[in-house]
């Protein structure tokens, strides 16, 4: 009877152990490689346009942890690269986070720069917030919209002002 209990025991804990080491397509997208993120989609080709509890599919979570490889390898395989949790979409990550070459990608691939939070504060705002004038201008090249204003009525022009980087605003003003 002891060593059944043992035994039982023993195989608990390698059970836990080994659900420890799957990893969840959440996981991999903050952390994981690309070659992690192919061994889940065949088992289940879809998994990479899952939601999380908050509402982050593995796109956005791989660009606002600025794991590259797999940021590069989803935006090319989900469905709907525009997806938008309640914290924006993988571009307003991208934005938010300053990655400009993973900005570059998700615009090439046709990320749209106008989609906003739910705050309403879009990509472009973001980056005008950050002062980052290579962002601004990556952006406004890829058609955002710099009339739109967030959910308290803020324009792009007004987080710029406020922001006081005359560049920006120069930018915005043409």
């Amino acid at each position: 009877m002891k060593n059944i209990i043992l035994l039982t025991a023993f195989l608990l804990c390698l059970s836990l152990q080994a659900q420890e080491k799957a990893k969840s397509i959440f996981d991999i997208a903050r952390s994981g490689t690309v070659a992690e993120v192919q061994d889940l989609m065949k088992q289940n080709p879809n998994i990479i346009s899952q939601t999380n509890e908050n509402g982050f599919s593995p796109l956005i979570l791989s660009c606002y942890r600025g794991n590259t490889p797999v940021a590069e390898f989803l935006i090319t395989h989900v469905k709907d690269i525009n997806y938008v949790s309640g914290e924006g979409t993988a571009l307003t990550a991208s934005v938010f986070k300053g990655d400009k070459n993973i900005t570059q990608k998700l615009l090439l691939n046709k990320a749209d720069p106008n989609i906003a939070n739910a705050s309403g504060v879009t990509p472009l705002m973001y980056a005008v917030q950050a002062q980052n004038k290579e962002m601004v201008e990556l952006l406004l090249k890829n058609k955002a919209d710099k009339k739109l204003s967030d959910k308290q009525g803020k324009t792009v022009f007004e987080y710029a002002l406020f922001s006081k980087n005359q560049d920006i605003i120069n930018l915005l003003k043409n």
